[in-house]
């Protein structure tokens, strides 16, 4: 049983509770453990903190050493969004490939698979399905993280997952309500706006999270979005008639609000991060997400004191705040009850890679022959989107040497990219590997240039397929998973 150190109060604990914070490093800092001493009921992991699924294993157990029901919350999406495999790649594909399948069966299978590893590292909370439909194909920061733009399957999956994840004894926690997919402006940057009206939305953004709750989703992810329809004047990680009215009272939703970063600059560029969590929390939030970037103890203890000064002068009413921790304390202990149900599972570790061998779609202008000599990877690489992260590496090339010896590769961007590429080529086959080609003018230019010259050439697709296939053999892996390219590769090399 957790003991809490002297002299700290129910109002200071439960201001502390309601923090999801990160820290730097493969062990936890000292002021980490003092805090969780002194209420704080959360900590968030991220791709900085895991080194290896041992490391991560005792880094947990030094974090239930000090509180033994803590949370231990992670972005684990699979496919490009990976933190236990964030120096190799995915061994999952993502929510896209997932979509392009469309077998929920299968989907249920590689989130139960995902949910025993972060069980079996003592993670218990995973900030993931992304619910979002993917309407608008130019949207920068959900793309192959959805399950695809048409809501009926986004819905279907969305259930299967939060099912799969949690029969491992992991919470899962779908976003990012009200819906993400309909936006061109990264939240992480700036605040997104979504103007359509509230019939499209009802039918549309809100049916996944239907879904999930009728799933049994143990948490939900507000999204740093503004939402005329609903509430013209409130991001929606702020707007009580999102959260309350709509959330809790419209949807019935009685669990865990979790917010989205509040270090993203589309809430602390406008609000700052102490002001925006009081709002949040007063909104119906009942979980701070913070610490992607801000990752330390003055941090958490002006977020503290900001939702303590809250409620001792009236705007945030301290049944309020209460009511907040109480969720976390109930999400704890259900995960807690939970942690041992699927002990005897026989792990699957095939999974994720049948799952992106089946999402693959090829189109070739001519009945394709493998390769039987080591080709040259021309890589048109896009800048990183800062939600997956610019440490994971994506391709082909890895997985093409590994089948094929002596491949090389090298990485181009820009208006002469294809020029470059084809000089470092010289008379090897090319293999161009892209990344929504639809989103990045210089990139299509690139492929013209290379196919042009080069007509032979094999264009293998890792992010949302929009443009029309074009190439020798054309291959849409939908997400640039580790496992989407070793599945591509096995088509090139005939493996």
């Amino acid at each position: 049983m957790t003991t809490f150190a002297s002299g700290t109060d129910t109002l200071t604990r439960d201001a502390l509770t309601v923090l999801q914070p990160g820290f730097t490093g493969t062990t936890a800092p000292d002021w980490l453990l003092r805090r969780l001493g002194e209420g704080l009921a959360s900590v968030g992991l991220f791709g900085r903190n895991i080194a290896s699924p041992e490391q991560l294993a005792a880094l947990t157990a030094q974090l239930r050493a000090e509180r033994d029901d803590v949370l231990v919350a992670i972005d684990e999406e699979g496919g490009d969004v990976t933190r236990l495999e964030v120096r190799t790649g995915s061994s999952f594909p993502g929510n896209n490939a997932l979509g392009a399948v469309d077998d929920v069966d299968l989907t249920r299978q590689v989130a139960a698979e995902l949910g025993r590893r972060l069980a079996a590292c003592g993670v218990n909370l995973n900030w993931a399905p992304s619910a979002d439909v993917n309407s608008n194909p130019e949207n920068p920061v959900i793309g192959v993280r959805s399950f695809g733009a048409e809501t009926d399957l986004v819905a279907r999956h969305t259930a299967a997952y939060v099912t799969g994840l949690q029969s491992a004894g992991v919470a899962a926690c779908t976003k990012h309500f009200p819906g993400h997919g309909d936006t061109a402006v990264d939240s992480h940057h700036a605040l997104p706006r979504i103007d359509v009206e509230a019939a499209v939305l009802e039918s549309r953004e809100l049916s996944p999270f239907r879904a999930a709750i009728a799933a049994g989703t143990r948490a939900v992810m507000s999204a740093h979005i503004l939402v005329p329809a609903l509430d013209p004047d409130h991001p929606a990680t702020l707007s009580p008639t999102i959260l309350t009215d709509l959330l809790r009272g419209d949807l019935g939703y009685d669990g865990l609000i979790v917010t989205d970063g509040m270090e993203m600059q589309a809430i602390a560029g406008t609000y700052g991060i102490e002001r925006g969590s009081v709002l949040a929390v007063a909104a119906g939030a009942d979980a701070i997400c913070v610490g992607g970037g801000l990752a330390d103890d003055e941090t958490v203890r002006r977020l503290r004191d900001a939702l303590v000064s809250a409620v001792r002068t009236g705007e945030l009413p301290e049944e309020r705040l209460a009511e907040a921790a109480e969720r976390v304390r109930a999400l704890a202990h259900w995960t807690a009850a939970a942690a041992a149900t699927d002990a005897e599972h026989t792990p699957d570790t095939e999974v994720g890679l049948r799952a992106a061998r089946r999402a693959l779609k090829t189109t070739a202008t001519e009945p394709f022959t493998p390769l039987t000599e080591p080709p040259y990877v021309a890589a048109l690489t896009p800048v990183a989107n800062i939600a997956v992260g610019d440490e994971t590496p994506w391709g082909v090339a890895a997985e093409l040497f590994r089948l094929l010896p002596g491949t090389e590769t090298g990485s181009f961007a820009g208006e002469n990219a294809g020029r470059t590429a084809l000089a470092a080529a010289g008379p090897r086959r090319i293999v161009a590997v892209v990344r929504d080609e639809h989103r990045h003018p210089w990139m299509a230019a690139a492929l013209d240039t290379l196919l042009a010259a080069r007509p032979d050439t094999i264009v293998v697709e890792m992010g949302l397929p929009q443009a029309s296939p074009r190439g020798a053999l054309h291959i849409a892996t939908h997400g640039a998973a580790r496992v989407c390219g070793r599945a591509a590769a096995e088509v090139i090399a005939g493996a």
